[in-house]
């Protein structure tokens, strides 16, 4: 019995290498239509499939490999008797091997011009088939999607004239997660449905992680390929170890508080909470104003900017350890100065990327959460200033500044900061006095004259009370609660001023 593989692919690295092999051990190679041409080039023998199914490619190519002929070898049953007469009453001779990879629909899809059109011509429906019909079949049938996998199999059948059971299982469920992720790709871009009644999201593997949120942990990362570059996935990192699970989480947490800002801006973030963030009319400004928020906690932590670092910017930088720095890009004489530091990660972003409206996917037991990311800024708010007093062009620059940054801060938040930094910032406690407190200590006499914000309202006036007390002159928070109004008389005792959003920003 003639041995024969099926070789059809889009991707050609490495595959005439592997067809020759084949060849070699005395494989009779059927191919289709590029992938025939490129071995017929390179003098590999090779037969056309339609001569096996004495039907002509038709529909422009839509219909080749579809056909008994064909499936018939590839999910036949090589030692059935039954499936055996089968196939010889039909002139059904058996496949081996298939070597198949799909049409490059994500990649035609990435195309900023691409056409609907376009899209749908580069849905793979033969190679999908055979993959499958061949996976199933994996008792028999060796199936190959990945060139990374051409060497392995090569070395077993010249080793025992056959790969071993195990391999072919383990080819066979990488073509149906091949496959899946395909046909999620596929579905996501057809699927107008703001929530559909089936989910599929398809991760690629990055890199396997030391550990993860603690030693004892197991951990890996996994990229969106059609993410936007704004994204620590997508990261270029330029120097220093291997990121582990807590630094990608505070590196994300980081980027998605930076993005707020267009004038120059500087984050610094301990385990996903801020703990400084400045603005300023350089990026050197803007990281002393972080700095100097929490120059405490900012020790270890991770500081993202939204503006080259210089050589300026960089000799500050280097004055403590920190984990991580993100920026869309680094001077060479800043590189020169941080590089100095072996374990520092250097990380550059496309920060000039368009940001892309994105769903928060959030694991629970046995599920997933799912829902819009938290778009809404102060532009976006229901502004309303509710006491007797306007906010002066100062106090307003603070409110928007905190606006910003409290919606980033775990719940109950509360952010304490003036024009340009944050002075005080409390996080993720159960009530929001406590928070209050927190963030005002931490701010300290620098709370007179500064504005707080509050992820959600007021249940009480216990909160503005403390403020006043400790100095602070502009309150912003979404407003909404029953007892609105003792919050407001309080705070026009005080001749503080007071504005709600009509939005809240609950992190939880």
């Amino acid at each position: 019995m003639t041995k024969r593989a099926l070789i059809s692919v889009s991707n050609k690295d490495g595959i005439l290498d592997f067809a020759k092999e084949l060849v070699a051990l005395g494989y009779e190679i059927l191919s289709t239509g590029g992938t025939k041409k490129l071995l017929a080039d390179n003098d590999v023998p090779v037969t056309a499939v339609d001569e096996v199914t004495k039907f002509p490619e038709i529909l422009d190519g839509r219909v080749k490999t579809l056909n008994p002929l064909i499936h018939g070898g590839l999910l036949g049953k090589f030692d059935d008797p039954s499936h055996k007469a089968q196939m010889d009453e039909h002139g059904i001779e058996p496949i081996e091997i298939v070597c198949v990879n799909l049409y490059p629909f994500v990649e035609t899809i990435s195309k900023p011009d691409v056409t609907f059109e376009d899209a749908i011509e580069n849905i793979d429906i033969g190679g999908p088939t055979m993959l499958r019909s061949a996976a199933k079949n994996h008792q028999y049938v060796s199936v190959i999607v990945d060139s990374n996998d051409y060497a392995q199999v090569i070395e077993e059948l010249k080793a025992e004239g056959a790969t071993t059971l195990e391999t072919r299982k383990r080819l066979a469920a990488k073509v149906f997660r091949h496959t899946a992720a395909y046909d999620s790709y596929i579905s996501n871009y057809l699927t107008e449905d703001e929530f559909p009644e089936n989910l599929t999201m398809t991760y690629e593997l990055k890199q396997t992680l030391r550990y993860g949120e603690n030693p004892h942990q197991k951990a890996a990362f996994y990229q969106k390929r059609l993410a936007s570059d704004f994204s620590v996935a997508y990261a270029t990192q330029l120097h220093g170890k291997e990121l582990s699970y807590n630094n990608i989480q505070d590196a994300n947490a980081a980027l998605q508080i930076v993005k707020e800002f267009d004038i120059p801006a500087a984050v610094a973030v301990k385990h996903m909470n801020p703990c400084g963030v400045g603005t300023g009319a350089s990026i050197y400004e803007a990281y002393n104003k972080a700095y100097e928020a929490d120059s405490t906690s900012i020790f270890g932590g991770i500081v993202a900017l939204n503006r080259e670092v210089d050589v300026q910017t960089a000799e500050q930088l280097s004055q403590i350890f920190l984990e991580i720095i993100i920026a869309p890009s680094f001077t060479e004489e800043a590189l020169e100065i941080l590089t100095k530091k072996k374990n520092i990660r250097l990380l550059t972003i496309n920060f000039a990327q368009e940001k892309q409206d994105q769903y928060k996917v959030v694991s629970v037991e046995g599920g997933l959460l799912v829902q819009e990311d938290d778009k809404f800024g102060f532009d976006e708010a229901d502004i309303k200033v509710v006491t007797d007093r306007e906010p002066t062009e100062e106090e307003w620059e603070a409110l928007k500044l905190g606006w910003a940054v409290v919606k980033h801060v775990k719940s109950n938040a509360i952010v304490v900061n003036d024009a340009q930094m944050t002075l005080g910032i409390g996080a993720g406690q159960m009530n929001r006095v406590g928070a209050a407190k927190i963030a005002l200590e931490q701010a300290g006499s620098k709370a007179k004259g500064a504005a707080l914000a509050s992820d959600a309202f007021f249940p009480m006036p216990d909160t503005v009370e403390t403020a006043i007390a400790a100095g602070i002159t502009a309150i912003i928070h979404p407003g909404g609660s029953i007892r609105d109004q003792d919050s407001i008389e309080v705070a026009n005792a005080a001749g503080i001023t007071m504005v709600t959003t009509g939005v809240r920003h609950f992190k939880h």
